[in-house]
Formats: C-alpha cells, structure tokens, sequence
C-alpha cells in the first residue's frame, strides 16, 4: 500500500516538518503543494523533521491545478481530510487500496472552498471531535489518518518493534 499525504499550502514549518516525520516512519510519500509558507531549508522545518529529511520521498508540486491534473480525483483513491467532511475517516475502506492520496489544507483556511463543494459527498473525511473548538493540530490529523489507513493494511511492512532512543 502507497500513502500519499498531501500538503495544500501549508503554513508552519514545525507542522511539516513533524508531518515528514510521520511519512519517514511510516513509508508515506510527502507531497508539498506550492506556494508554502516557508522555505524548505528553514531551520525550524528542518529541526521539526530532525534526521528524517533524507529518508521521505518527497514531490513537490507548483499548484494545486498541477498537482491535481497529475493525479485526478476521478481516477485515484483520493479523499479530502476537513472539519466539514461527510464521511468519518475510520468508515473509509483502504484495506483493498493499493495507493491512497489524504489531502490536507493550509493551517489558516482548510482546503479550498471550490474543492470541497466538488467532492463533499463523496471524498471528503473527518476526523469526529467536539463542535465546541476549531480542530486538531495539523501534524496530528496526518498521524492520526495515516495510522488507520496503516492499520486497516495490518500495518504493512511497520516492524512491530523499532529502535527507541539509538537503542538497539
């Protein structure tokens, strides 16, 4: 199974640079969608992904337009991850998918207003919380989506034990 997390714009280094981390450990590819809110070589980008940086596979994309004209909706297992989705994300089936594509806004806006109308009944997903607060932190949505889709595969190749701390 191929994970595709998808960034639309992001915003904060630390949040990608945590969300390249999940893709490390977990064998997801990273797509960047342009423009971001920060250089790649920034210092806190790098610092959040730690030594990590030279094991994500990642592609970088100039536009959402580009992006989805590689990879149409139509012809992918691709789903829109937002607080407005119809779908929860644990009811999505992915232990069949061969590759899967999660799209994930900008920190500030979410997705674009245009996409979600397109798919709102048919790809978007939610993450179930209380309606009293805004949403999860970015990098923890990733996870949080990444390991369901992973555990629905039974975790593919994951070991199920790693090296912790350099310890062996």
């Amino acid at each position: 199974m191929k994970i595709n997390v998808v960034m639309i714009e992001p915003e904060i280094p630390q949040n990608t640079g945590n969300i390249a981390r999940t893709c490390a450990i977990t064998g997801a590819k990273l797509h960047l969608v342009h423009p971001l809110g920060f250089k790649i070589d920034e210092k806190s980008l790098k610092r959040a992904g730690l030594d990590y940086w030279d094991k994500i596979e990642i592609e970088e994309h100039n536009s959402l337009g580009e992006f989805l004209k590689k990879y149409p909706p139509e012809k992918n297992n691709m789903f829109f991850a937002t607080t407005k989705g119809k779908t929860k994300y644990t009811d999505i089936d992915y232990s069949k998918m061969e590759e899967v594509f999660i799209l994930y806004g900008k920190e500030t806006k979410g997705l674009p207003e245009w996409l979600l109308e397109k798919y709102l009944n048919t790809k978007t997903i939610r993450i179930p919380m209380l309606p009293t607060l805004r949403s999860l932190n970015l990098s923890n949505s990733v996870a949080i989506i990444t390991y369901e889709i992973l555990r629905q595969q039974n975790f593919g190749d994951l070991q199920e034990t790693s090296t912790y701390f350099g310890e062996k």
